[in-house]
């Protein structure tokens, strides 16, 4: 049983004439007798009776055709939530970021979408940059944005963004006065860093490689779940951390933090997705609100704070 079969049907039986009917769907008179037909053959069941030059339903059709006028509803329903997924009036889109890119640079590019369509729903959820190549590979959610490079063969990684890395201090460190710091005192100090598994502690410990510093030699005397709470930690006096210029803007206008005199590269934010999954229109029009207001050479900064 096809729905063609159904809406020919329900079109002899709302106008109890065949060639009517035809007509009106812009069919030959043998097509519509020939759905009819191949209906009554397959079920065994007489649709309609023949009486004179007019056809009226039998009870069989009369009870069917409540039947067929309901899936046909329902196919439209299906039909017109489809025009509506793809017309962005409906839905939902799945996303998952790191700490830095959710708290500080994506919730603008998040309400650019909602204006732009209102009625689509955003799911997300924030982990940090192996959660969220995970997620992503997973099927979890549908697109990521991390801090820093993913090396993984079943994603694609396409920047968005820069960001610059900043060393901030708390006001009475020794390196907070200083007007150069060379990178060989980094491993006698102090640190409060992210999480290993963190996009903002793997981009710096990339930049200690480049620098000559071993990270596994610096003295980390606490690891924090989150960027406040590190900033936290070192706003009241214990170690440095290397943290986003966003992330460490307030407290550097503040004066609750100094920025030490040691440049650090800035870095990529990507988006992620998953290679063989078919990216919806959502998250299309995502991205294209992200690339006209953040194209790829933007560089996210914080205030310069008091850089010394």
């Amino acid at each position: 049983m096809t729905l063609e079969q159904l809406r020919i049907f329900v079109a002899v039986a709302e106008r109890q004439h065949m060639t009517q009917a035809a007509r009106d769907l812009n069919l030959a008179q043998s097509a519509a007798s020939s759905a009819i037909a191949a209906l009554e053959a397959r079920h065994d069941a007489k649709l309609f009776n023949r009486v004179g030059r007019r056809i009226e339903l039998t009870e069989a059709g009369r009870i069917f055709l409540d039947e067929a006028r309901s899936v046909l509803a329902q196919a439209e329903s299906a039909e017109r939530a489809l025009r509506e997924i793809n017309g962005l009036r409906r839905g939902a889109l799945t996303v998952q970021a790191s700490q830095t890119i959710a708290s500080y640079w994506l919730p603008r590019h998040l309400v650019a979408f909602h204006g732009a369509y209102p009625l689509m729903e955003i799911k997300l959820t924030i982990g940090n940059t192996a959660q969220v190549a995970a997620a992503v590979e997973q099927g979890a959610v549908e697109i990521g944005f991390v801090e820093g490079a993913i090396e993984n063969e079943h994603l694609a990684a396409a920047p968005v963004a820069r960001d610059q890395l900043a060393l901030v201090v708390g006001p009475e460190h020794p390196w907070a006065e200083r007007s150069g710091l060379d990178a060989s005192e980094l491993i006698r100090g102090d640190w409060v860093l992210r999480e290993k598994g963190s996009g903002t502690r793997s981009v710096f410990e990339a930049a200690l490689m480049q620098l000559g510093v071993d990270a596994r030699a610096l003295r980390v005397v606490m690891e924090m779940p989150s960027n406040e709470a590190v900033r936290a930690v070192v706003e009241a006096g214990l170690g440095a951390t290397a943290l986003s210029a966003s992330v460490a803007a307030p407290s550097l206008e503040a004066g609750l933090l100094r920025q030490a005199p040691l440049d650090l590269p800035d870095r990529a934010f990507y988006a992620l997705s998953h290679r063989e999954r078919s990216q919806s229109r959502a998250a299309k029009a995502l991205l294209a609100i992200i690339g006209q207001s953040a194209p790829p050479a933007e560089t996210v900064k914080g205030s310069p704070g008091n850089k010394r």
